[in-house]
């Protein structure tokens, strides 16, 4: 992913208002991104911890989403549960269900689309090993390349991103 500034990020985001883009924080460490490990840049808010964000490239330019976390999290380190955009397997409590109200109108009105994620939405890391899940038995292995596990997850974050927008 190409490095954004501050401006294009808090003008990219399709599912909020624009005061709430520009009071959202950026992550603590946005000087430090490891921009050439990121497909799309994902982070949970450091001033709202039930807030995160997705910012993803795209033909037109960067598309935001805001998220919400949904509150009933699960703790338990026996079951695992599966990331919905990288398929990486995660403990329980490493996957939270993320909800981003509709844009427009639908989202006015309350209508959300949800998705499971990885809880600190570090997928691309996840993808390229950089970052490990805390699963008791490791990664799962899989016989797709990276550049494949990469291509599947922005297709499944870009569908997710078409509901919100209402383009599926």
């Amino acid at each position: 992913m190409d490095p954004l500034n501050e401006k294009v990020i808090r003008h990219s985001f399709v599912n909020c208002t624009k005061g709430e883009a520009s009071r959202l924080r950026l992550p603590l460490d946005f000087g430090e991104l490891p921009w050439e490990d990121l497909d799309f840049l994902g982070w949970v808010d450091p001033g709202a911890l039930l807030r995160s964000h997705i910012v993803m490239p795209g033909p037109d330019g960067p598309r935001g989403i805001t998220l919400r976390v949904s509150s009933a999290a699960r703790k338990s380190a026996v079951k695992s549960s599966m990331c919905q955009i990288c398929f990486t397997g995660h403990a329980s409590s490493g996957v939270n269900l993320f909800v981003a109200p509709l844009a427009g109108p639908a989202g006015r009105q309350g209508n959300t689309v949800g998705v499971y994620a990885c809880a600190d939405l570090a997928c691309s890391l996840y993808l390229r090993g950089k970052r490990q899940p805390k699963l008791r038995f490791g990664r799962y292995e899989e016989s797709l390349t990276l550049d494949e596990r990469i291509a599947r997850a922005m297709d499944n974050l870009n569908k997710f991103a078409d509901k919100v927008v209402g383009a599926a």
